[in-house]
């Protein structure tokens, strides 16, 4: 699969949206184009944990992150979640991949059932038909069998489901570390090149063995 270049990014209700709004960052940083869309809890979520307003209109959320992240004009669009005339509610004019980051658990069973009530659930129910790469990120703990049962039916069906559990292997000193972690994780499933943390392995373990 090639870097995709154009990615629709879902923030849903659920704790985590500081690797959603870290994942939006690093996608601008790539030069990626974002399809942003977000729920009405991820707008209460995002000011909770990240002291960051989602303002309601999608114009308005827009300008703010622009100015927030520095991206050029026309790289951040952001949707409102009933705007059906938005290119990721169609499967003749979809995203090149999406991500839902973080992921409710209401979200994820609407998206295993084949919903499509908001334009978040419409996207991802685009991105399966299409199969075209699914990421979704869920943040629940502990999982009952119903949420178990909805991520293996989305995994059967082509879905990726990563949950974000950092490792610790690389011994973090700090929150934005663990975050990073995560974040390398998904932008490693749509194949778009980080090095945000250490990865796994010595580098003197790609040396060649010196000879007797």
């Amino acid at each position: 699969m090639n870097a995709p270049e154009t990615i629709a990014l879902a923030f849903t209700g659920a704790s985590g949206m500081p690797y959603g709004m870290r994942l939006l960052e690093c996608l601008l940083a790539a030069r990626k184009r974002v399809y942003l869309v977000y729920s009405a809890a991820a707008q209460i979520v995002a000011a909770q944990e990240c002291n960051v307003t989602l303002p309601a209109r999608a114009s308005d959320a827009e300008r703010a992150l622009n100015e927030r992240l520095g991206a050029p004009a026309g790289q951040l669009c952001v949707f409102g979640r009933d705007d059906w005339m938005a290119p990721i509610a169609s499967g003749s004019n979809p995203a090149d991949a999406m991500v839902i980051c973080p992921c409710t658990m209401g979200t994820l069973a609407a998206v295993a059932a084949g919903l499509a009530d908001s334009l978040i659930e419409r996207a991802a129910d685009v991105m399966l038909k299409e199969r075209r790469p699914l990421v979704l990120v869920p943040r629940e703990t502990p999982l009952s069998a119903i949420h178990l049962a909805n991520m293996l039916k989305l995994a059967h069906a082509g879905a990726v489901i990563l949950p974000p559990a950092p490792g610790f292997y690389t011994q973090p000193q700090a929150v934005g570390e663990l975050v990073d972690f995560v974040v390398m994780r998904i932008l490693d499933q749509l194949h778009i090149a980080s090095d945000l943390v250490p990865r796994w392995g010595r580098d003197d373990a790609r040396e060649p063995p010196a000879r007797a």
